[in-house]
């Protein structure tokens, strides 16, 4: 008797499902959808300014940044002794496309 066939699976995982997990997980957090957000409303600021409308510790603002900044989602200039942060917006218009590829 022949080996029956492998179940078919609904779906594959596809390189999109890998891009959308990858920037869910790096929004996993309310305080980095916080920042996000605060960094589409300004445009661009440092960390100390972010620091200073959250509840959170600056160490804390910088490893959120940090997250944020390795998916893509944030971008950071060096200004001095500084680092300006603001949105990648390409990156963010790649994450609302992927969500709304999600069935209803």
């Amino acid at each position: 008797m022949p080996d029956p066939a492998p179940p078919q699976h609904a779906s594959v995982i596809t390189e999109a499902d890998e891009a959308l997990a990858a920037l869910a997980r790096a929004l996993s957090h309310p305080a980095r959808v916080a920042i996000v957000r605060h960094l589409a409303t300004t445009g661009m600021c440092v960390c100390g300014e972010i620091v200073s409308v959250l509840p959170l510790a600056q160490a804390t603002v910088s490893q959120h940044l940090k997250v944020l900044k390795a998916a893509g989602l944030v971008q950071g200039e060096v200004d001095g002794p500084r680092t300006c942060y603001c949105v990648n917006p390409g990156t963010v218009k790649r994450f609302q496309s992927l969500a709304a590829e999600l069935p209803s």
